[in-house]
């Protein structure tokens, strides 16, 4: 199982990744980081991508579901949201929400190239990852 380190070095051996972050959304500080910045910046990129993963983490239109009560983790302390992506000119940002034992309230970044980086294959690493990722 991996730590932070290593997670972020594995995260950079999937095809095109140019940068990987994991951040506390609650904070919006990032907890480590790997490769470039979009902006040149890594604390800026983990503050900016805080902000989207808490809002698609506490707006009911995306975390209820039919007969939902609303809250923002499920009954087994599951994230909210499994993932955001969102589809740049030049990139791909995959947003994984990481299950841990206290808040859940941690994501894993990868930044794509959009020409060389496989969406799909890196959706199914980080979330490998995500599960595989040990905090503490």
């Amino acid at each position: 199982m991996p730590g932070i380190d290593e997670c972020l070095k594995e995260a950079m051996a999937v095809p095109g990744a140019r940068g990987a972050w994991l951040v506390d959304w609650n904070s919006g500080l990032a907890l480590g980081t790997a490769g470039e910045s979009p902006v040149g910046d890594h604390e800026t990129t983990a503050a900016e991508t805080a902000e989207l993963a808490r809002a698609a983490a506490e707006f009911d239109s995306f975390t209820t579901v039919a007969g939902d009560t609303g809250e923002t983790e499920d009954d087994d302390g599951e994230p909210p949201v499994e993932d955001l992506i969102v589809t740049t000119r030049a990139g791909y940002h995959i947003l994984r929400f990481v299950r841990t034992s206290f808040d859940s309230s941690v994501f894993l970044h990868l930044w794509l190239d959009r020409d060389t980086g496989n969406l799909a294959l890196a959706r199914i690493r980080l979330g490998d990852l995500a599960e595989r990722l040990v905090l503490g």
